[in-house]
């Protein structure tokens, strides 16, 4: 089948979560696996939550649940088409996505009442949230770092893709927001730093390590590197919203496919 040009853009900073994500659904510790969840029954009470709040990231969010079958992967022909479920932020309506997200930031509130509603009900569930480094330039986002301490919410795991860049260019320029990482300390959280966000030996590392956490609530700090793994993208911000040529996607395909 020929390749077809999608003009929905490509987002070197939406890859950057792959290895986040892939380490996360597909990792495990002693045969049990790290986050918890079973397609046959999306709604399991057991399960754990997984909230995408970086919103570019969805699209790795939808590949990965259709890989484990959460839903037929002929519904990825379809991401960001116009009445498809699968738009480009996430959709509480898809099976296996726990809270939709509006805009930056937006989603940390559903998941920090998810994440209070379980400890109020004794229940061992866990919560993650996907984040990006620039949207720590929201009020809001701070609010919820701040409950969280306070109701000693050590179920809450915010994950940082900081891949140094936003949609106007680097996070520095246009809103310096400093040594955050640093700032979650003072504030009572537990951080634990992956200084190669790609690497899945140290992803599943920080992971065992925030599961022995107690009374506080964590956040794993990734660098990372955008459009990773895409060697005419990487680390440039003019493909953050571009939309690839033919000979841009036929390469990339192929690239992939010797790696499989």
């Amino acid at each position: 089948m020929a390749l077809q040009r999608s003009s929905f853009p490509f987002m070197g900073n939406s890859i950057t979560s792959v290895e986040i994500m892939t380490a996360l659904y597909y990792g495990e510790f002693n045969n049990s696996p790290i986050f918890k969840v079973d397609p046959a029954n999306p709604d399991w009470d057991a399960q754990d939550y997984f909230v995408v709040s970086r919103s570019v990231s969805s699209v790795v969010q939808y590949a990965i649940l259709s890989d484990k079958d959460f839903f037929h992967s002929s519904e990825m022909d379809f991401f960001g088409n116009l009445g498809s479920k699968l738009i480009s932020r996430s959709n509480g309506k898809v099976p296996g996505v726990s809270v939709s997200s509006i805009d930056f930031a937006h989603a940390v509130s559903g998941a920090l009442g998810l994440a209070l509603s379980l400890k109020m009900d004794r229940k061992p569930n866990r919560v993650f949230v996907l984040l990006d480094v620039s949207e720590l330039q929201n009020g809001q986002l701070w609010e919820v770092v701040l409950y969280a301490v306070q109701y000693n919410l050590n179920n809450l795991i915010f994950i940082v893709d900081d891949c140094g860049f936003q949609a106007d260019g680097p996070v520095r320029s246009s809103v310096d927001i400093g040594y955050l990482q640093s700032k979650f300390d003072s504030f009572g959280w537990q951080v634990v730093r992956v200084n190669d966000g790609h690497d899945f030996d140290q992803l599943l590392d920080a992971y065992l390590k925030v599961f022995t956490v107690n009374r506080r609530p964590a956040c794993i700090w990734c660098n990372t590197v955008a459009g990773k793994g895409v060697d005419f993208a990487e680390r440039k911000h003019g493909y953050f919203n571009a939309v690839l040529s033919q000979p841009e996607l036929e390469l990339i395909i192929s690239n992939l496919s010797k790696t499989t």
